[in-house]
């Protein structure tokens, strides 16, 4: 072996043995700062016998509990919220469901299979859900009885050499020990550390909101998953087209459609009612932003279990809350008012048609669907259906269609067209309001067998071939707005645990917890010797400094002793002279004075 391959293993051993030192040295002053679990070491040797059943359920604990597995099934549960946002949902909108079915007949049914159209009740989801819910209370437990026992212990005695600590400073002081670790516990009291005297030293502790704050992100973690668990089985949340004038009654009957969690009941519904009296929608009319709008509010009267009638304005993101539920606005369209009469000039049907927006400037589309009431000219019973098209400011004249090209009511036109027969309404199959099921109609038609149609102003009529009746469109255009009505439970708590979380985190990223030894005792030659060093979790350029300025505070109260005087008559004038025989006085040299270390030096 090369000598220098013997002097490296010299230079490990000895490396070894003086960390072996050091951590004897520190003692329980060098304990960790924190209060996660300990871990197990590993097995020393891999003929060790089995773990058997017990030990491979404890196996798993420790795993499931471990802060690594917690991050892992975070992050898990983040990823799975990805599919639940952009694939439609059953729980949301089944008509987006269906119509992706529609379009997507490849993927569709691999989806069904993996619960994608049901993301938040799917059997993965609900696992990765409930074991983060475990592995959050298996982290908090141990860690918060081992918090709470440092809450109630002291800080440790001062290890018995403080200058293997990162952080060191010492002076030597004229003032005796006791006086120097009094004022050192003043001190530290002071700048709120917990302190207490231990031995010839003083012992103090800074920094448990670290910690708390570590439990607090946890615990606000859980919170946020029950109040989503709560949201989710005991909400309810449904829609309701309501034209100007129309009103409202909180009752399942009332809504458009409706979902709730598993667990609603319907006597959960909140008792109100409101009407609306008017939509008031505004626009911008000139400039880049033209047709943006401006104004979009709804005014209601509403009223809450029978009492006394308000007033209030609903915004877009501005939700009345009324009785534990929000009625938030969501979409506005416009109703022409159209008359509707059977062969004989009998009105069977006059009411505003809720017609649905197809674009930004809310040209729309809609169905009159007349299912009772109607006869034509003999007298005989018959079902309409009539397609309605609408603008809102007419443009294309000429151009063989119609389209809108502002939002506003400027110059509103109405397309219309008939069609007779069996709207197959008591088919059993549910039809959309805003489409017409032709497959059992016969459409009016013109002198060329061309479908009729017709484009009609406010107060024009739309006369039906062979006398079978007519269509007016009133001069009256209401406007209609979508209310959806929601109670979620658990919104409130899941906006505490979203704060609280955010603060733990800042509390335990910014906070660092550290130890301060300060330790007096008289020297050999009858002058205190003082010692301060300082311990922290992690290394941080904080340390030293916060050890610097404490110093200097207690350097102000104990400060540097002076020198010791120098002997009247030296025992040999040649001790007095330096190596060429010279006298250093003569040479203007000024007498050495003791070296003292400068003050929170780190060494």
């Amino acid at each position: 072996m090369s000598n220098t391959e013997q002097t490296g293993q010299a230079g490990q051993a000895e490396e070894a043995g003086r960390a072996a030192a050091d951590e004897q040295s520190l003692g329980a002053a060098g304990e960790r700062l924190s209060t996660a679990p300990d871990q197990d070491p590993e097995p020393a040797s891999a003929g060790l016998p089995a773990l058997g059943f017990v030990g491979w359920i404890r196996w798993f604990w420790r795993q499931l509990t471990s802060m690594r597995v917690a991050l892992i099934l975070l992050f898990l549960l983040s990823l799975g919220a990805i599919p639940g946002s952009l694939i439609p949902q059953n729980g949301v909108d089944e008509t987006k469901v269906a119509a992706f079915k529609k379009s997507h007949e490849t993927l569709a049914p691999i989806y069904e299979k993996l619960q994608l159209f049901d993301v938040y009740s799917s059997v993965w989801f609900s696992a990765i859900y409930i074991l983060l819910f475990v592995s959050l209370i298996g982290c908090i437990v141990p860690r918060t009885g081992q918090f709470v026992g440092q809450l109630r212990s002291r800080p440790p005695a001062a290890p018995k050499r403080l200058t293997r600590l990162p952080a060191y400073t010492t002076w030597r002081t004229g003032a005796t020990p006791e006086q120097a670790r009094e004022a050192a516990l003043t001190l530290l009291r002071k700048n709120r550390f917990r302190a207490h005297a231990a031995g010839d030293a003083v012992a103090a502790e800074k920094g448990y909101l670290r910690e708390a704050g570590n439990l607090v992100f946890h615990i606000a973690l859980i919170v946020m998953l029950v109040a989503f668990a709560a949201g989710q089985l005991f909400r309810s949340e449904g829609g309701k087209l309501i034209v100007e004038g129309d009103g409202f009654a909180n009752t399942l009957s009332q809504y458009d459609d409706f979902r709730s969690g598993s667990l609603f009941s319907l006597d959960d519904l909140s008792h109100f009612s409101f009407e609306l009296k008017r939509f008031t929608g505004t626009y911008e009319a000139t400039g880049p932003q033209r047709g943006t709008p401006r104004t979009f509010e709804a005014g209601i009267t509403y009223s809450e279990d029978g009492g006394p009638d308000k007033e209030a304005v609903v915004r877009v993101n501005e939700p009345l809350e009324v009785d534990g539920a929000k009625v938030y606005l969501i979409e506005h369209g416009y109703a022409p008012v159209v008359t509707v009469r059977d062969g004989k000039g009998e009105i069977v049907r006059r009411s505003p048609v809720p017609l649905l927006p197809l674009d930004a400037n809310v040209t729309s589309q809609g169905v009159v669907k007349v299912k009772d009431g109607y006869r034509d000219k003999n007298g005989r019973r018959d079902q309409l259906g009539i397609p309605l098209f609408f603008v809102p400011t007419f443009a294309g004249e000429g151009q063989g269609q119609m389209f809108s090209v502002f939002p506003a009511l400027v110059d509103p036109r109405l397309s219309v067209s008939a069609y007779h027969g069996d709207l197959r309404a008591d088919s059993g199959v549910p039809q959309n309001v805003y489409q017409l099921d032709t497959s059992k109609m016969k459409p009016f038609k013109d002198a060329n067998g061309e479908i009729l149609k017709k484009q009609l102003k406010p107060g024009e009529t739309f006369t039906l071939p062979d006398g079978a009746g007519s269509i007016t469109f009133e001069r009256e255009v209401k406007e209609w707005a979508s209310f959806q009505i929601s109670q979620q439970p658990g919104n409130g708590w899941a906006l505490t645990g979203a704060v609280a979380a955010i603060l733990g985190l800042v509390g335990s990223l910014f906070i660092q917890r550290r130890r301060v030894w300060v330790r007096a005792v008289e020297g050999e030659d009858g002058v205190t010797v003082l010692e301060m060093a300082g311990l922290g979790r992690s290394e941080s350029a904080k340390l030293p400094e916060e050890l610097a300025e404490l110093a200097a505070a207690l350097h102000s109260v104990a400060p540097t002793a002076p020198p010791a005087p120098a002997d009247d008559a030296p025992a040999n004038d040649a001790e007095n002279r330096d190596a060429a025989g010279h006298d250093p006085v003569d040479d203007g040299a000024e007498p050495a004075e003791e070296a003292v270390p400068a003050e929170g030096a780190s060494q």
